[in-house]
């Protein structure tokens, strides 16, 4: 059985800076063992939901701009670098990333918080579509399209942590 501390401390971070929500699903008991990227992704999202508007707002704020300050300035969590490397993000174009810069400061003055897909599998070309056409979308269908990509975040995530079985 995996202790409280060694929980959190493995698996805090798979929700953007938000190892309260690995507190509170150790504290409810509801980590099925053996552990599983199913069975933790679950009890995360569980606790995910039930968290207050304003929690879930912090988590989505909590996300770094695609390809943007914290990128160039190497302070990205280590998932988050990877992410981002891995759809390359850190090889933008001047004009890649000038589009990028735009598309940042915009979405995040009409929503309140970054704009965030799960980048695993995608292009920047990809991405880009997905950020010109979610920028349209009124304020509730973003926070519902963003809270859904935090979660599939952190399934992916937990899928290059741990086994199935």
């Amino acid at each position: 059985m995996i202790t409280r501390y060694d929980f959190v401390t493995r698996f805090g971070g798979v929700i953007e800076h938000s190892p309260y929500l690995a507190e509170r699903a150790v504290d409810a008991k509801i980590i099925p063992e053996p552990l599983t990227a199913t069975g933790i992704h679950t009890a995360l999202v569980t606790m995910f939901r039930a968290a207050s508007p304003a929690e879930r707002l912090a988590v989505l704020r909590a996300h770094p701009d695609l390809a943007g300050k914290l990128a160039i300035s190497g302070k990205l969590t280590a998932d988050s670098r990877q992410e981002q490397a891995g759809a390359g993000l850190d090889r933008l174009t001047a004009q890649e990333h000038a589009r990028f810069t735009e598309l940042n400061k915009a979405y995040v003055a009409k929503f309140g918080f970054p704009f965030i897909i799960a980048v695993k599998g995608l292009s920047k070309d990809d991405i880009l579509e997905a950020f010109e056409m979610r920028i349209n979308n009124d304020r509730d269908a973003e926070f519902s399209t963003a809270t859904a990509q935090v979660e599939k975040i952190a399934l992916l995530r937990l899928q290059s942590m741990l086994p199935e079985t």
